[in-house]
């Protein structure tokens, strides 16, 4: 798994890098985060995110987002998570926007064998920079969920979402972005995912992220899980 991880972040690099200086429409980013403690203790974690944007228009655009996470201790995996998402974006003006996306979840140790959802939003930018960016989304999804005990669920969701980017100067910059979604089925049944970031230059290529996120489940399947799950990162980031 960790040969798999490295192999897909460094096919993305070498694979983009000779065509980085062309003129283009389209960016990618890069994420490898790789930490491994030893002795009394025997743990790795590893995990692996790209994001990649084209931009077909002035208005019309499109984000690919793939992202996996595996972790071991003393031998035994104690976390496993990939997930993917397309999405399509429309600039009606410079701060309004609508968008439509299509995702897949797995996270066994969640209790989620398999989620898909697929749904419409729109957006609008709160501030538009160049040094502070905030946005506002609202959206509704459609959800199919297959957990590990064996249930299943269909269900419309809601989705809320906020972001946003500080740039502290040239060199470094500050996000905070928080999403809720609320299941219309069940009343009580919703989450709340927070991500903190910091990312600091090395290069006009490569960058290092640290990143503090926050995965709240108020309902989780089966009962006996865990509400929240954290995740502290350092990454290292390869934009094109």
């Amino acid at each position: 798994m960790k040969k798999l991880y490295a192999a897909l972040f460094l096919a993305t690099l070498f694979l983009i890098a000779p065509k980085a200086q062309a003129e283009k429409n389209w960016s990618d980013q890069a994420e490898l985060s790789y930490v491994k403690t030893s002795g009394n203790s025997d743990t790795s974690t590893l995990s692996f995110k790209n994001e990649l944007k084209n931009k077909y228009s002035d208005q019309l655009s499109s984000t690919w987002k793939l992202a996996a996470l595996s972790a071991q201790n003393d031998g035994s995996r104690t976390a496993e998570r990939f997930s993917t998402e397309l999405r399509g974006d429309y600039l009606f003006s410079e701060r309004f926007y609508s968008y439509l996306n299509l995702g897949w979840l797995k996270d066994t140790f969640a209790g989620i064998d398999t989620r898909l959802y697929a749904g419409p939003g729109a957006g609008y930018k709160l501030l538009a920079g160049p040094k502070h960016l905030l946005s506002a989304e609202v959206g509704l999804n459609y959800v199919s969920e297959d957990y590990t005990n064996d249930t299943k669920e269909d269900f419309f969701s809601g989705r809320l979402f906020g972001k946003y980017e500080f740039a502290i100067n040239d060199t470094n910059k500050f996000s905070q972005s928080l999403e809720y979604l609320h299941n219309f089925e069940a009343s009580k049944d919703y989450n709340v995912i927070s991500e903190t970031a910091l990312s600091s230059a090395l290069n006009s290529k490569f960058s290092l992220k640290v990143s503090y996120t926050v995965n709240y489940d108020h309902m989780p399947v089966p009962d006996t899980l865990k509400h929240t799950d954290t995740i502290l990162a350092t990454a290292l980031v390869a934009n094109f």
